[in-house]
This record gives C-alpha cells, sequence and structure tokens, in this order.
C-alpha cells in the first residue's frame, strides 16, 4: 500500500488541476483517489502504509510518445556510420539508455515505430521490451512494430538514406523491404510472428529520402489494402509514415490507422481523418530542432520548404477535431527530451490541456490501452510529478521530479534531497 501526496493532480478530461492531489496505489493499479490533504483518499481507509510526500509538485499521468525508435541515435552513435558499424547486440545495449533516459523524463510508455536497420531478421526492440517487461533494466513500456515495411528505395529503406551502392547492406523481406502484394503480406506476417503489437509502413517520402519528393506515395493503394488486411485480421493497427497530402488521402482510404507527421496535409485530408475516425500523431518539433547542417543541398532544400508548413498544418488538424496524438520522431530529437514536443505544439496554437491529452488518453485510445492515461481508480499507476502547473506553463513538463511505472516508483528527487 501506497499513498501520494502532492499539491494537486490533473484531471486530464476536464482539463484542470484538482487540488490536492492524492492517490493511493496498491499493486500495481491506482485504488482511490481524492480525499482531504490529512485525510485517506475517497474510498480508502484510514491505513495509508507508506506515504510520499511530493510537496507543492503536480502529478500527472504517466506521458507516452506514440513514436520512438530507441534501438537509433543515443550516447556513442556515430550517424554517418551505424549502419555499417552497430550489430544488433551494439543497438540494443545502446537502447538500454536510451529507454533509461526516457522513462525519468516522465515517458511511461512509447511505441517503438519501425526498425529499419539490418538485424538479420531480429524484432530488436520486442526484445527491449521483454526485457523491461521482465525487470531486467528500466524503460518505458514498449508498443514494438517490428520493422517497418517498406519498398526497395523508399523512405525507409535504410540504404537510401546513405546512398548505398547496389549490393551494399541490402536488407531482406523479413527485414521489411517487401515489394508487391505477396512479399507484404509475408513481410507482415513476420513481424506479427515474432511479437511486433503494430504495423509501420512506408507510405511515402520524407524530408531524408534522397529518391523523390518528401510527399510522394510510395506503396501503390493494393499494396497499401494488403498490409492493411493482413494487420487488421490479427487486430493490429496501422502506423503510416506520410507526409504528402494526396498519400494521406490513400492511406486512410485503404484503411490505414494512424498518420505519423502529416507535414503537407490540406484541408481534404484533414477532413478525411475526421470524417474516418482516425489518428494523426504530431512529430512537430523536429520541424524546429532537427539538424540538417550537414545533409546533401537537395535535403536541406527539402526540410526549408516543408518544416514551415508543419505549424500550418497541425492546428488546421487540431481547429478541425483530428484525433492528435504525441509522437517526437526520436531521435530526430534527442532521446529523454520528448516533453519537447508539448511545448512545440502549444508554441504553435494547441491550448496546455489537448497536448496533455494527446500525451495521455488519445494515446492511450491509439494503443488499445483503456487503462492508460489518467489518474483514476483502476487505472494502471504511471504516475509522474512536476514542479507547477503544466496548464499554465507547459514547460515544466521537462522538469519531471518523479516518475512511477505500475505502482513501482523509478524517480523520487525529493527523496534524494533527504
Amino acid at each position: 500500500m501506497l499513498t501520494l501526496k502532492a499539491a494537486g493532480l490533473l484531471d486530464v478530461d476536464a482539463g484542470e488541476i484538482v487540488r490536492p492531489g492524492i492517490v493511493r496505489v496498491e499493486g500495481d493499479r491506482i485504488v482511490a483517489v481524492g480525499g482531504a490533504d490529512n485525510s485517506a483518499p475517497a474510498g480508502g481507509s484510514a491505513d495509508e502504509g507508506e506515504i510520499i510526500d511530493l510537496g507543492d509538485s503536480i502529478l500527472l499521468p504517466g506521458l507516452m510518445d506514440m513514436e520512438v525508435n530507441l534501438l537509433m541515435g543515443g550516447r556513442g552513435e556515430n550517424p554517418g556510420l551505424s549502419q555499417v558499424q552497430d550489430d544488433p547486440p551494439t543497438r540494443v545495449l545502446r537502447a538500454v539508455g536510451n529507454a533509461r533516459r526516457t522513462l525519468r523524463a516522465g515517458f511511461t510508455t512509447v511505441r517503438n515505430l519501425g526498425l529499419f536497420v539490418k538485424t538479420g531478421g531480429y524484432l530488436l526492440d520486442v526484445a527491449l521490451g521483454k526485457a523491461i517487461d521482465a525487470g531486467w533494466i528500466d524503460g518505458p513500456r514498449v508498443v514494438p512494430a517490428g520493422h517497418a515495411i517498406t519498398p526497395t528505395g523508399g523512405h525507409l529503406d535504410p540504404t537510401m538514406f546513405a546512398a548505398f551502392m547496389p549490393g551494399v547492406l541490402e536488407l531482406t523481406v523479413e527485414e521489411g523491404i517487401a515489394n508487391g502484394v505477396d512479399e507484404i503480406r509475408k513481410a507482415v506476417r513476420y513481424q506479427i510472428k515474432h511479437g511486433a503489437q503494430l504495423i509501420k509502413v512506408c507510405c511515402s517520402g520524407g524530408v531524408m529520402s534522397m529518391t523523390g519528393e518528401a510527399g510522394a506515395q510510395h506503396y501503390s493503394d493494393e499494396e497499401l489494402v494488403a498490409i492493411v488486411d493482413e494487420a487488421h485480421r490479427r487486430g493490429l493497427r496501422v502506423a503510416a509514415h506520410t507526409h504528402g497530402a494526396e498519400a494521406v488521402k490513400h492511406a486512410v482510404a485503404a484503411g490505414i490507422d494512424c498518420i505519423e507527421h502529416g507535414f503537407l496535409m490540406d484541408d481534404e485530408a484533414i477532413k478525411m481523418l475526421v470524417d474516418n475516425d482516425r489518428f494523426l500523431v504530431t512529430t512537430r518539433r523536429l520541424a524546429e530542432a532537427m539538424d540538417v547542417s550537414k545533409a546533401p543541398k537537395e535535403l536541406r532544400d527539402k526540410a526549408a520548404e516543408m518544416f514551415p508548413k508543419a505549424r500550418t498544418s497541425i492546428k488546421a488538424a487540431y481547429e478541425a477535431g483530428v484525433k492528435i496524438a504525441v509522437g517526437t520522431d526520436a531521435p530526430a530529437i534527442p532521446h529523454g527530451k520528448n516533453a519537447d514536443e508539448l511545448v512545440t505544439l502549444v508554441d504553435w496554437g494547441m491550448p496546455a490541456a489537448a497536448v496533455l491529452r494527446a500525451a495521455t488518453v488519445v494515446a492511450a485510445d491509439l494503443i488499445n490501452r483503456p487503462d492508460l492515461g489518467r489518474i483514476a481508480e483502476g487505472y494502471l499507476a504511471d504516475i509522474i510529478a512536476v514542479p507547477g502547473d503544466p496548464l499554465l506553463d507547459i514547460s515544466i513538463t521537462k522538469d519531471v521530479n518523479f516518475v512511477m511505472k505500475g505502482g513501482k516508483v523509478f524517480r523520487n528527487d525529493q527523496a534524494n534531497k533527504n
């Protein structure tokens, strides 16, 4: 039995701070919330068990990042050479640090959205998630996509990024390089067989694509439908890397559940997302923070044209009522700096309460986890604390001082002071 006491807690549905913030946790669940400052929580007994007093802090549900790649980026990586230097064990070991930084930043659940590296067919994100769940290492709850499904030369084909000559680091169908309906079905089935909990697909180009425009559609409609068919029959959702307006429309028409990025969406594409009840994952911070200074000139030109459009499209999507979930595309921004995405979204016109919902309850809906995203009785005890009111200053989410995931405390700066 454990009782958390703080100055207040966030009611994400009402968009307000409830004072004081008192929560009782038993095992991995929240069993009671509320009550007067010096009494047991409503519905609880006077026996509070262990008490953690977080003083003037505000309690929030654990935040969620719906687009990361923990197996890429991080300390010690040479981005220009990692594709040919880092073997799978090295990537997993580096991911341990990335996972720990992400959790300590207050992000208790993430989607690892698609390996696009040479692994010999191993699903490294599945293995990482198992190690975290087993308690071997500290990290967020991981919803793994396995290998991203992409056509030869598509945006998520890693040999395309470095413009390798033919035959260098070619990936297999099992590693996500799939052309035509038959290969696509095999690639999707392989990811599901080995533990993927959703499917990631490359639907359009991107800023770093060496081959073609950022918005160009990479898979045919027939191929997109095959991906969705395989995933949906097995109960998995499909997320699509998609920038171009036309590619978004084709993705939605094919049944894809979630659009990643969508920087170049127009009003018609946004309306299709709303009418079809689909999700949009933001990744807007990278439009300000991604370093493309060392990229080839054609990629820098592409970024200069596309990044400003990210600002207007996310505001239009919010105002139209699109279901928006927070994602960073880390390491496009550094692992552990995930809250920078929340700050950018508020700076670009979304209310702080809406952004916090995008990082909690909407994200929980996207991954089909109705027991996450709220501080409420019966929910998993994923609770963080920040030293102020994030509704008044969203940047306070960058200063997390307490992290609990599934009832276990992983960070408590107050205890360290004592």
